[in-house]
Protein backbone atom coordinates (compact mmCIF):
# COMPACT_ATOMS: atom_id res chain seq x y z
CA UNK A 1 0.00 0.00 0.00
CA UNK A 2 1.66 3.19 -1.21
CA UNK A 3 1.61 6.03 1.32
CA UNK A 4 2.67 9.66 1.50
CA UNK A 5 5.11 9.99 4.41
CA UNK A 6 6.33 13.27 5.92
CA UNK A 7 9.84 13.53 7.37
CA UNK A 8 11.09 16.35 9.58
CA UNK A 9 14.58 17.48 8.61
CA UNK A 10 16.44 18.53 11.72
CA UNK A 11 18.85 21.44 11.35
CA UNK A 12 21.60 22.30 13.80
CA UNK A 13 24.06 25.17 13.29
CA UNK A 14 23.06 25.55 9.66
CA UNK A 15 23.54 21.89 8.70
CA UNK A 16 21.26 18.86 8.60
CA UNK A 17 21.77 16.25 11.29
CA UNK A 18 22.46 12.70 10.06
CA UNK A 19 19.25 11.46 11.67
CA UNK A 20 17.34 13.48 9.04
CA UNK A 21 18.72 11.19 6.33
CA UNK A 22 18.10 8.08 8.43
CA UNK A 23 14.49 9.24 8.86
CA UNK A 24 14.14 9.47 5.06
CA UNK A 25 15.33 5.86 4.74
CA UNK A 26 12.79 4.85 7.41
CA UNK A 27 10.08 6.78 5.58
CA UNK A 28 10.87 4.92 2.35
CA UNK A 29 10.03 1.64 4.11
CA UNK A 30 6.79 3.04 5.55
CA UNK A 31 5.83 4.64 2.21
CA UNK A 32 6.01 1.27 0.40
CA UNK A 33 6.64 2.93 -2.93
CA UNK A 34 4.70 6.10 -2.12
CA UNK A 35 5.95 9.67 -1.84
CA UNK A 36 8.39 10.89 0.82
CA UNK A 37 7.98 14.60 1.57
CA UNK A 38 10.55 16.36 3.74
CA UNK A 39 9.74 19.39 5.90
CA UNK A 40 12.47 21.94 6.63
CA UNK A 41 11.69 24.41 9.42
CA UNK A 42 13.83 27.32 10.53
CA UNK A 43 15.39 30.50 9.23
CA UNK A 44 17.44 30.42 6.01
CA UNK A 45 17.09 26.65 5.62
CA UNK A 46 15.87 26.45 2.02
CA UNK A 47 19.41 25.90 0.71
CA UNK A 48 19.46 22.55 2.59
CA UNK A 49 16.53 21.16 0.58
CA UNK A 50 18.80 19.77 -2.16
CA UNK A 51 20.58 17.65 0.43
CA UNK A 52 17.29 16.10 1.58
CA UNK A 53 16.44 15.25 -2.03
CA UNK A 54 19.88 13.76 -2.63
CA UNK A 55 19.27 11.39 0.30
CA UNK A 56 15.91 10.20 -1.01
CA UNK A 57 13.19 12.80 -0.39
CA UNK A 58 10.85 13.26 -3.37
CA UNK A 59 9.77 16.78 -2.44
CA UNK A 60 10.68 19.36 0.20
CA UNK A 61 8.35 21.86 1.88
CA UNK A 62 10.16 24.76 3.53
CA UNK A 63 8.78 26.93 6.34
CA UNK A 64 11.03 29.90 7.08
CA UNK A 65 10.58 32.59 9.71
CA UNK A 66 13.00 34.48 11.93
CA UNK A 67 10.92 33.26 14.89
CA UNK A 68 12.00 29.73 13.96
CA UNK A 69 15.74 30.38 14.09
CA UNK A 70 15.82 28.47 17.40
CA UNK A 71 13.63 25.52 18.30
CA UNK A 72 10.61 26.26 20.48
CA UNK A 73 7.71 23.82 20.95
CA UNK A 74 5.15 26.51 20.08
CA UNK A 75 6.85 27.79 16.95
CA UNK A 76 7.79 24.42 15.47
CA UNK A 77 4.44 22.83 16.26
CA UNK A 78 2.66 25.66 14.40
CA UNK A 79 4.98 25.18 11.43
CA UNK A 80 4.79 21.39 11.24
CA UNK A 81 1.02 21.36 11.77
CA UNK A 82 0.67 23.74 8.82
CA UNK A 83 2.73 21.35 6.66
CA UNK A 84 0.65 18.37 7.83
CA UNK A 85 -2.60 20.19 7.02
CA UNK A 86 -1.29 21.10 3.57
CA UNK A 87 0.07 17.64 2.74
CA UNK A 88 -2.28 15.24 4.59
CA UNK A 89 0.39 12.53 5.00
CA UNK A 90 -0.46 8.96 5.99
CA UNK A 91 2.83 8.62 7.84
CA UNK A 92 5.16 10.91 9.80
CA UNK A 93 8.77 10.21 10.82
CA UNK A 94 10.88 12.32 13.22
CA UNK A 95 14.30 11.61 14.66
CA UNK A 96 14.28 10.43 18.29
CA UNK A 97 16.44 13.37 19.35
CA UNK A 98 15.96 15.99 22.04
CA UNK A 99 13.88 17.98 19.53
CA UNK A 100 11.97 14.94 18.26
CA UNK A 101 11.21 13.63 21.74
CA UNK A 102 9.83 17.02 22.74
CA UNK A 103 7.86 17.79 19.58
CA UNK A 104 6.44 14.40 18.53
CA UNK A 105 4.06 13.81 21.47
CA UNK A 106 2.78 17.37 21.13
CA UNK A 107 1.98 16.80 17.43
CA UNK A 108 0.53 13.32 18.11
CA UNK A 109 -1.81 14.82 20.70
CA UNK A 110 -2.93 17.54 18.30
CA UNK A 111 -3.61 14.91 15.63
CA UNK A 112 -5.20 12.51 18.15
CA UNK A 113 -2.78 9.92 16.83
CA UNK A 114 -0.74 7.13 18.33
CA UNK A 115 3.05 7.39 18.41
CA UNK A 116 5.70 4.65 18.20
CA UNK A 117 8.79 6.18 19.77
CA UNK A 118 12.50 5.26 19.81
CA UNK A 119 12.30 2.87 16.86
CA UNK A 120 15.47 0.90 16.05
CA UNK A 121 14.21 -1.09 13.05
CA UNK A 122 11.37 -0.98 10.51
CA UNK A 123 10.36 -3.83 8.21
CA UNK A 124 7.38 -4.99 6.18
CA UNK A 125 6.07 -8.37 7.39
CA UNK A 126 2.92 -9.95 5.97
CA UNK A 127 1.67 -6.64 4.64
CA UNK A 128 2.20 -4.87 7.98
CA UNK A 129 4.77 -2.21 8.85
CA UNK A 130 6.53 -3.65 11.91
CA UNK A 131 8.40 -1.30 14.25
CA UNK A 132 10.99 -2.64 16.71
CA UNK A 133 11.74 -0.59 19.84
CA UNK A 134 13.60 -1.25 23.11
CA UNK A 135 11.75 -1.51 26.43
CA UNK A 136 12.81 -1.97 30.07
CA UNK A 137 15.89 0.22 29.59
CA UNK A 138 17.05 -1.81 26.61
CA UNK A 139 16.82 -5.21 28.29
CA UNK A 140 14.10 -6.37 25.88
CA UNK A 141 12.56 -5.38 22.55
CA UNK A 142 8.97 -5.20 21.42
CA UNK A 143 7.46 -5.17 17.94
CA UNK A 144 4.53 -2.89 17.14
CA UNK A 145 2.21 -2.39 14.19
CA UNK A 146 -0.25 0.44 13.57
CA UNK A 147 -3.62 -1.14 12.83
CA UNK A 148 -5.42 2.02 11.72
CA UNK A 149 -4.99 5.73 11.21
CA UNK A 150 -1.78 7.74 10.91
CA UNK A 151 1.58 5.95 11.20
CA UNK A 152 3.71 8.21 13.41
CA UNK A 153 7.15 7.18 14.66
CA UNK A 154 10.46 8.54 15.90
CA UNK A 155 13.67 6.72 14.92
CA UNK A 156 16.69 6.37 17.17
CA UNK A 157 19.85 7.88 15.59
CA UNK A 158 22.50 5.48 14.26
CA UNK A 159 20.18 2.49 13.87
CA UNK A 160 18.56 2.79 10.45
CA UNK A 161 21.12 3.30 7.68
CA UNK A 162 20.65 6.32 5.45
CA UNK A 163 20.32 5.73 1.72
CA UNK A 164 23.32 6.43 -0.50
CA UNK A 165 23.61 10.07 -1.48
CA UNK A 166 22.61 10.66 -5.11
CA UNK A 167 23.29 14.16 -6.40
CA UNK A 168 21.51 13.33 -9.65
CA UNK A 169 18.14 13.11 -7.90
CA UNK A 170 15.74 15.98 -8.47
CA UNK A 171 12.59 17.04 -6.70
CA UNK A 172 10.29 20.00 -6.17
CA UNK A 173 11.12 22.48 -3.42
CA UNK A 174 8.25 24.69 -2.30
CA UNK A 175 7.80 27.29 0.42
CA UNK A 176 4.84 27.43 2.78
CA UNK A 177 3.99 30.70 4.49
CA UNK A 178 2.97 30.22 8.11
CA UNK A 179 2.05 33.00 10.52
CA UNK A 180 4.03 32.07 13.64
CA UNK A 181 2.29 33.82 16.54
CA UNK A 182 1.49 33.74 20.25
CA UNK A 183 4.84 32.22 21.21
CA UNK A 184 4.99 31.46 24.91
CA UNK A 185 8.70 30.64 24.69
CA UNK A 186 11.31 32.98 23.24
CA UNK A 187 14.97 31.92 23.09
CA UNK A 188 17.13 34.94 23.89
CA UNK A 189 20.52 33.21 23.86
CA UNK A 190 21.99 29.76 23.36
CA UNK A 191 24.95 28.86 25.59
CA UNK A 192 26.71 25.69 24.53
CA UNK A 193 28.40 23.60 27.20
CA UNK A 194 29.07 20.55 25.05
CA UNK A 195 32.53 20.29 23.56
CA UNK A 196 32.99 21.09 19.91
CA UNK A 197 33.30 18.22 17.48
CA UNK A 198 31.29 15.09 16.79
CA UNK A 199 27.71 15.07 18.05
CA UNK A 200 27.55 12.50 20.86
CA UNK A 201 24.11 11.16 19.92
CA UNK A 202 25.19 10.56 16.29
CA UNK A 203 28.82 9.53 16.84
CA UNK A 204 29.97 6.26 15.25
CA UNK A 205 32.69 5.94 17.90
CA UNK A 206 32.38 6.95 21.56
CA UNK A 207 35.08 6.87 24.21
CA UNK A 208 33.38 7.16 27.61
CA UNK A 209 34.84 7.69 31.06
CA UNK A 210 33.53 6.85 34.51
CA UNK A 211 34.67 7.49 38.06
CA UNK A 212 37.82 5.58 37.18
CA UNK A 213 39.18 8.61 35.29
CA UNK A 214 39.61 10.17 38.78
CA UNK A 215 39.55 13.83 37.66
CA UNK A 216 38.72 16.26 34.88
CA UNK A 217 42.36 15.93 33.84
CA UNK A 218 41.81 12.19 33.51
CA UNK A 219 39.54 12.77 30.51
CA UNK A 220 42.43 14.09 28.39
CA UNK A 221 43.69 10.63 27.27
CA UNK A 222 40.09 9.74 26.36
CA UNK A 223 39.73 12.92 24.31
CA UNK A 224 42.95 12.12 22.46
CA UNK A 225 41.76 8.60 21.63
CA UNK A 226 38.37 9.89 20.50
CA UNK A 227 40.05 12.46 18.26
CA UNK A 228 42.22 9.80 16.60
CA UNK A 229 39.14 7.64 15.98
CA UNK A 230 37.00 10.54 14.76
CA UNK A 231 34.64 9.96 17.66
CA UNK A 232 33.10 11.72 20.64
CA UNK A 233 33.71 11.63 24.38
CA UNK A 234 30.96 10.56 26.76
CA UNK A 235 30.68 9.93 30.49
CA UNK A 236 28.84 7.99 33.14
CA UNK A 237 26.66 9.77 35.66
CA UNK A 238 29.26 9.02 38.32
CA UNK A 239 31.87 11.02 36.42
CA UNK A 240 29.41 13.89 35.92
CA UNK A 241 28.34 13.86 39.58
CA UNK A 242 32.00 14.00 40.59
CA UNK A 243 32.31 17.12 38.38
CA UNK A 244 34.94 15.56 36.12
CA UNK A 245 32.92 16.73 33.13
CA UNK A 246 29.71 18.46 32.13
CA UNK A 247 26.34 16.69 32.31
CA UNK A 248 25.94 17.27 28.57
CA UNK A 249 28.27 14.26 28.12
CA UNK A 250 26.23 11.94 30.33
CA UNK A 251 25.18 8.62 28.81
CA UNK A 252 22.58 6.47 30.54
CA UNK A 253 19.00 6.18 31.65
CA UNK A 254 18.94 9.83 32.78
CA UNK A 255 21.33 11.01 30.06
CA UNK A 256 21.72 10.34 26.35
CA UNK A 257 20.97 6.98 24.75
CA UNK A 258 23.64 6.14 22.17
CA UNK A 259 24.17 3.31 19.68
CA UNK A 260 27.59 3.82 18.09
CA UNK A 261 29.47 1.26 16.02
CA UNK A 262 32.19 1.23 18.69
CA UNK A 263 31.84 2.10 22.38
CA UNK A 264 34.98 2.16 24.52
CA UNK A 265 34.15 2.26 28.25
CA UNK A 266 37.06 3.46 30.37
CA UNK A 267 36.89 3.14 34.14
CA UNK A 268 33.14 2.51 34.03
CA UNK A 269 31.82 -0.10 36.46
CA UNK A 270 28.65 -0.82 34.46
CA UNK A 271 25.74 0.31 36.62
CA UNK A 272 22.38 -0.70 35.14
CA UNK A 273 21.47 2.96 34.60
CA UNK A 274 24.55 3.46 32.42
CA UNK A 275 24.04 0.21 30.51
CA UNK A 276 20.55 1.41 29.59
CA UNK A 277 22.16 4.18 27.56
CA UNK A 278 24.81 2.23 25.66
CA UNK A 279 24.19 -1.53 25.77
CA UNK A 280 22.86 -1.56 22.19
CA UNK A 281 26.18 -0.32 20.80
CA UNK A 282 27.37 -2.59 18.00
CA UNK A 283 30.80 -3.34 19.56
CA UNK A 284 31.61 -2.63 23.22
CA UNK A 285 35.16 -2.54 24.57
CA UNK A 286 35.61 -2.28 28.34
CA UNK A 287 38.78 -1.14 30.09
CA UNK A 288 38.73 -1.58 33.87
CA UNK A 289 41.13 -2.60 36.65
CA UNK A 290 38.44 -4.71 38.32
CA UNK A 291 38.01 -8.05 36.51
CA UNK A 292 34.62 -8.45 38.24
CA UNK A 293 33.24 -5.14 36.97
CA UNK A 294 29.69 -5.45 35.64
CA UNK A 295 30.65 -3.72 32.38
CA UNK A 296 32.48 -6.87 31.26
CA UNK A 297 29.16 -8.74 31.16
CA UNK A 298 27.98 -6.67 28.19
CA UNK A 299 31.39 -6.07 26.58
CA UNK A 300 32.43 -7.80 23.36
CA UNK A 301 36.08 -7.24 24.30
CA UNK A 302 37.50 -6.65 27.77
CA UNK A 303 40.86 -5.29 28.88
CA UNK A 304 41.71 -5.70 32.57
CA UNK A 305 44.18 -2.94 33.28
CA UNK A 306 44.82 0.68 34.23
CA UNK A 307 43.07 2.93 31.73
CA UNK A 308 45.89 5.48 32.06
CA UNK A 309 48.27 2.86 30.66
CA UNK A 310 45.91 1.15 28.20
CA UNK A 311 44.26 4.18 26.55
CA UNK A 312 47.53 5.92 25.50
CA UNK A 313 48.75 2.60 24.05
CA UNK A 314 45.55 2.25 22.04
CA UNK A 315 45.87 5.83 20.85
CA UNK A 316 49.41 5.23 19.61
CA UNK A 317 48.43 2.03 17.81
CA UNK A 318 45.45 3.66 16.12
CA UNK A 319 47.68 6.55 15.03
CA UNK A 320 49.94 4.05 13.27
CA UNK A 321 46.92 2.71 11.40
CA UNK A 322 45.92 6.21 10.23
CA UNK A 323 42.38 5.04 10.99
CA UNK A 324 40.83 8.51 10.65
CA UNK A 325 43.03 9.88 7.87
Amino acid sequence: MARKVLVLGEVRDGTLRNVSFEAIAAAKVVAEGGEVVAALIGANVKELAAEMIAYGADRVVVVEDEKLIHYTPDGFSQAIMAVIEAESPEGIIFGHTALGKDLSPKIAAKLQSGLVSDVTNIEVVGGNIVFTRPIYSGKAFEKKIVTEGLIFATVRPNNISALDRDEARTGEVSSLAVDIKDLRTIVQEVVRKASEGVDLSEAKVIVAGGRGVKSAEGFKPLQELAEVLGGAVGASRGACDAEYCDYSLQIGQTGKVVTPDLYIACGISGAIQHLAGMSNSKVIVAINKDPEANIFKVADYGIVGDLFEVVPLLTEEFKKLNIHS
